[in-house]
């Protein structure tokens, strides 16, 4: 499902306009990244948990040429599902 069916979906189960339903996931996700930017968990009870994870430094090879690189740290986007998630996928 991408985001334009999921806009059709919501819409059509609450009765909400398509514009409005687009404009408040807009404002979801960009709430959920500046949070994340902050390093801020969020948390949907039942759905899951996004946070930012810390790699740190590593080595790495180059498939091509088999050389060795290094791969710097960084932060990464987690997501851990919630229980009632999980159940429902079973």
């Amino acid at each position: 499902m991408n985001k334009r069916q999921m806009i059709e979906a919501i819409a059509k189960d609450t009765g909400l306009s398509k514009r409005a339903v687009g404009e408040v996931l807009d404002s979801l996700f960009g709430n959920v990244k500046k949070a994340l930017k902050k390093g801020d968990k969020v948390m949907f009870v039942g759905f899951g948990t996004f946070s930012v994870k810390k790699r740190k430094a590593r080595k790495g090879r180059n498939p091509r040429t088999q050389q060795e690189i290094r791969i710097p740290a960084r932060k990464v986007p987690v997501f851990k599902p919630g229980s009632d998630l999980k159940k429902a996928i079973k």
